[in-house]
């Protein structure tokens, strides 16, 4: 029975030349019975498709695909005892192959192995997203970070080393006290690396933090 009926692009269909060959039509018939059907355009191009097929000879030829209503359409018109047996035969194999079309399709091994390597590969591309996605987070947090205690007491005792040394080598610049060193440098460090204080300098600036109090000059 589903030789009546096959599936093209997704769809359950018959054609022209297996129409002729149910009723005992001549072809070029039914393909006149489709192009002179007394219906709109819209329904027209909506369930008959004309393409070109080889026939046994490799010889080039029209037919048209058909769609269930264009097939109940064209076929209304079909009389007899035969033709109403022929219409049923055609109902029923449609409607066996569009549930079929609805069942779940089983996999060959072959295909059931394709799509297990499309999943762990899509897993993969989905782990490698949100490992990328998590990195990013951590390293953005780990930017925002500031001294932790160690930090912050080794760079308070690099300025107070600084300012002891500059103090005894008598470099003090326009300043006058050690009291105006300190003020001075915990100010320009603060401008130097956006932070209110020395503690709220960022943990990736640590070296650089020591870095510039050991060059450190009053101006």
């Amino acid at each position: 029975m589903n030789e009546l009926v096959f599936i093209k692009n997704d769809q359950v269909v018959t054609d022209s030349v297996t129409v002729a060959r149910v009723f005992e039509k001549r072809h070029d018939s039914v393909l006149r019975d489709i192009r002179n059907l007394e219906c709109t355009d819209e329904f027209h191009l909506h369930n008959f498709v004309e393409i070109d097929y080889l026939d046994d000879g490799n010889r080039k030829y029209k037919k048209f695909l058909i769609k269930r209503d264009g097939l109940s359409f064209l076929i209304f018109g079909y009389t007899g005892k035969k033709s109403a047996e022929y219409k049923e035969m055609y109902i029923k194999a449609f409607n066996q192959m569009e549930e079929e079309l609805k069942q779940p399709k089983l996999l060959t091994e072959r295909e059931q192995l394709v799509a297990a390597m499309q999943l762990s590969i899509e897993s993969d591309k989905r782990i490698d997203k949100v490992e990328g996605q998590v990195n990013k987070l951590a390293k953005k947090f780990d930017d925002e970070l500031t001294l932790n205690h160690g930090q912050a007491v080794s760079l308070n005792h690099a300025v107070k080393k600084r300012i002891e040394t500059l103090w005894k080598d008598g470099v003090t610049g326009a300043l006058e006290t050690k009291g105006q060193l300190y003020s001075a440098i915990y100010s320009q460090m603060r401008r130097a690396f956006h932070a209110p204080g020395y503690r709220d300098v960022k943990r990736v600036d640590f070296n650089e933090a020591k870095k510039w109090v050991g060059a450190w000059r009053p101006l």
